[in-house]
């Protein structure tokens, strides 16, 4: 199998200690390439730094989290710019709006957001939206730019039947993770009215790892429950649900 981790954070702290036995296993899994979304300016020297050791399997992204933008975002956003014209990477994120904890920066986050999703517009390159309570928000910044042919996936989606069908309709892909093998999640029963066309898997490690490991460390290699628990939904061999979405995958990020 091919599977490609459409978003993980293997260059955290969290991975310091085991790095290489984490590439390995993913490798032995199935999951042969790795896309790196950052988070702020904090992240990115350790992201080019693991891309750096493992350039064959490892997609490097450039983004200013919502969780990290401020009063000093501008700025911020400034030095994310300069780092998308001095790299190489194969999209914008991770970005968006993140309602969940506060919105005390709501009209920040979403100037960010608009702004690069602006800056990925005219770069031809895809963006990777983190949407957390924030879809009506998400929505209304992505149809300021209607018609423009801005592309990508929304990452970790937890939405509804209707939420995932104007996600397609706007042109973008559907980013299923750990929580679809959660019990009462209720995930499952949303992606079955998701054709895989238009669905990618990802982990989001060292996040929301899926069950049988839920509670603890997520890391790529676990795509494979992920893929496993879409199969069933769906009905259909682990096989397919990994050639359809690693191609699903290559398409957003342009990779041959």
């Amino acid at each position: 199998m091919d599977l490609i981790d459409t978003h993980s954070h293997l260059y955290l702290p969290d991975f310091d200690e085991d790095r290489e036995m984490v590439m390995e296993n993913a490798l032995a899994n199935g999951v042969g390439r790795i896309v790196l979304p950052n988070i702020d300016l904090t992240s990115a020297a350790r992201l080019h730094s693991m891309v750096a050791d493992y350039p064959d399997c490892c997609i490097p992204l450039m983004g200013l989290h919502p969780s990290s933008v401020d009063a000093n975002f501008r700025n911020n956003l400034q030095e994310v710019f300069s780092l998308l014209e001095k790299n190489k990477y194969y999209g914008v994120g991770e970005i968006g709006i993140d309602l969940y904890w506060e919105d005390k920066y709501k009209e920040q986050q979403t100037e960010a957001f608009r702004l690069q999703v602006d800056y990925a517009l005219k770069k031809n390159l895809p963006v990777v939206i983190h949407a957390r309570e924030s879809f009506e928000e998400i929505f209304a910044v992505l149809d300021q730019f209607a018609g423009q042919g801005i592309k990508g996936i929304f990452h970790a989606f937890t939405g509804t039947v209707e939420q995932a069908e104007r996600v397609i309709k706007l042109g973008f892909k559907i980013g299923i993770g750990g929580i679809v093998t959660f019990k009462n999640a209720g995930l499952d029963k949303v992606v079955a009215h998701i054709d895989l066309n238009h669905i990618v898997l990802e982990t989001d490690s060292p996040y929301l790892a899926p069950v049988p490991k839920r509670g603890k460390r997520n890391e790529s290699a676990y795509l494979l429950y992920i893929a496993r628990r879409v199969g069933e939904i769906h009905n259909v061999g682990i096989e397919t649900v990994a050639g359809i979405t690693t191609n699903n995958a290559l398409e957003v990020f342009r990779i041959s």
